[in-house]
C-alpha cells in the first residue's frame, strides 16, 4: 500500500499523499500562491456496486498532461460500462480540462461524474466561467469542498501516522465564500 508510480506526462499516481502535501495544497485560500500542482483523488463505483470502489489520487506539475485528462487515459480509459466517479481536486479544472471534461461527459453516457473542489481556478476569467457551465450542461456536479470533505479526504487519500486533522482556522468561512462564487459562476 501507499505505492506510488511515476506515469508518463509528469503525472504520478498513488494511493496516499503525505500529510505537509495536502495540508498545503487542498487549503482553500482565495489566493493559492506557490499551489501550482492540481491533487485529484479519485472514488470510481461500478454500476450495482459488484466490485470494491477503485480509490487513488494523481498530480500534476501542469506539464503536457493535466491530472483531469490523465485520469481518463490512465485510471478509466473504458467508455462502456457505467460509472459514478467522484474527485475531490486541489483546485477546479482549468478552461482546457473543463471542455476536455465536458466533452468526455457527452461521449460517455454512462458516466456520472461529481467534482468537489477546494479552490476555484482563475474565477474571475471569463472563459473559466464559461468552462465551468459548459461543463455543469455536461452534466457535471461541481461542488465545493466543505470542512467535513476535507476531513474525509484526510481519512481517506492521506498517509499519515496517528496524526488526526483539523481543517485550518478560516476553512469553513474560505468554503462558503467559493460556494457564493461557484453560485454565481452557474447561475
Amino acid at each position: 500500500m501507499g505505492l506510488t508510480l511515476m506515469l508518463t506526462h509528469k503525472v504520478s499516481r498513488g494511493e496516499q499523499m503525505g500529510t505537509f502535501y495536502f495540508k498545503f495544497q487542498f487549503r482553500n485560500v482565495e489566493y493559492s500562491s506557490g499551489r501550482n500542482k492540481t491533487l485529484l483523488c479519485f472514488r470510481v463505483d461500478t454500476a450495482g456496486g459488484s466490485t470494491e470502489p477503485l480509490k487513488g489520487y494523481m498530480e500534476d506539475e501542469h506539464a503536457t498532461a493535466h491530472a483531469e485528462e490523465a485520469f481518463f487515459q490512465q485510471v478509466l480509459p473504458n467508455a462502456s460500462q457505467e460509472y459514478d466517479v467522484t474527485w475531490y481536486v486541489s483546485s477546479s479544472p482549468c478552461v482546457a480540462c473543463a471542455a476536455k471534461l465536458a466533452s468526455i461527459l457527452q461521449q460517455r453516457k454512462k458516466l456520472r461524474l461529481c467534482i468537489f473542489c477546494s479552490r476555484l481556478f482563475e474565477w474571475e476569467e471569463p472563459e473559466m466561467v464559461e468552462g465551468l457551465r459548459a461543463l455543469a450542461s455536461a452534466g457535471c456536479k461541481l461542488r465545493m469542498m466543505k470542512p467535513s470533505d476535507f476531513v474525509h479526504v484526510w481519512e481517506t487519500y492521506v498517509e499519515k501516522d496517528e496524526e488526526t486533522f483539523a481543517p485550518w482556522e478560516d476553512c469553513q468561512e474560505n468554503y462558503e465564500y467559493y460556494v457564493e462564487k461557484l453560485a454565481d459562476i452557474l447561475k
